[in-house]
């Protein structure tokens, strides 16, 4: 019972929301490059599990790591932190 306290979480934009249930929220990391000392930023896609299907394009979100759901949804979105105008 110790490891679901210690899941992973993320904070990003919600960039679908066309499934039902189901929404992609994009993740934007920024790292420096350790020999040029340049700023590199990744994005990297999740497929989040939405219960009550509130989310909408632009919302910015926190998703936890979950059990799986689908072939490609792990995660789940524990709070709306920002709707999207």
């Amino acid at each position: 019972m110790e490891d679901r306290n210690m899941r992973k979480s993320r904070v990003g934009v919600v960039i679908s929301d066309k499934m039902d249930k189901t929404v992609i929220v994009s993740v934007e990391r920024s790292y420096i490059h350790t020999q040029y000392g340049k700023v590199i930023r990744k994005n990297k896609k999740y497929v989040a599990h939405d219960e009550k299907d509130e989310c909408g394009m632009g919302d910015i979100v926190n998703i936890v790591e979950t059990r799986p759901m689908s072939k490609t949804k792990r995660w789940r979105v524990s709070e709306i932190l920002t709707k999207a105008k």
